[in-house]
């Protein structure tokens, strides 16, 4: 099994989300994060007055893969949220040595 998490910009959540669930891939978890990659922040202009933002609001989605899913788990994700501009994002796939659903006791994909 593995992990796989994937910071994306927040308005492409919904559609990643759909592609997904159409793909018979369940259970995810989402949060709202803050960060930066090379694009470093970008500059604001409110009211006149110009100020830099370091860290760029996207969400964070993580979501437990059985192996032989996780290349069509990051293709996916990959395709949905690609826009060709700086901060699409990144997909991290970590592996997951256990996972225990807590109501019935399964362990490893069963669990899943």
């Amino acid at each position: 099994m593995k992990m796989v998490v994937v910071i994306v910009k927040s308005f492409k959540l919904d559609s990643v989300k759909e592609a997904l669930i159409n793909a018979n891939i369940s259970g995810l978890t989402v949060k709202e994060v803050t960060g930066f990659g090379r694009q470093k922040g970008h500059i604001e202009t409110s009211r006149g007055a110009s100020s830099e933002v370091r860290f760029i609001p996207k969400v964070k989605i993580e979501l437990a893969v059985p192996d032989e899913r996780v290349d069509e788990v990051v293709s996916i994700v990959e395709t949905i949220a690609h826009t060709g501009e700086l901060g699409d994002g990144k997909i991290f796939v970590n592996p997951l040595e256990e996972v225990v659903r807590i109501r019935t006791g399964e362990r490893g994909e069963d669990a899943l």
